[in-house]
């Protein structure tokens, strides 16, 4: 899956860092809330305005970062 128009960096929100595009919420509150257990349909309870197809580019944009800090010497 390709992360990159669902997930968003703009310096002016939340200090930088990647966003699911159109909100405020960071990948790393997603990924943390994923941590805890919490499944997607439990997210989205929360938080109606981000779909299945975000949470999931949150996934990949976290196994591209992954990928790249293993191939950086």
């Amino acid at each position: 899956m390709s992360w990159r128009k669902f997930i968003s960096v703009d310096v002016n929100k939340r200090f930088g860092k990647p966003c699911v595009t159109g909100t405020r919420i960071t990948v790393d509150e997603v990924l943390s809330w994923m941590s805890e257990g919490r499944s997607f349909a439990d997210i989205q309870l929360d938080f109606p305005e981000i779909t299945e197809q975000q949470l999931r580019a949150c996934l990949a944009y976290a196994a591209d970062r992954e990928r790249m800090t293993r191939s950086t010497p």
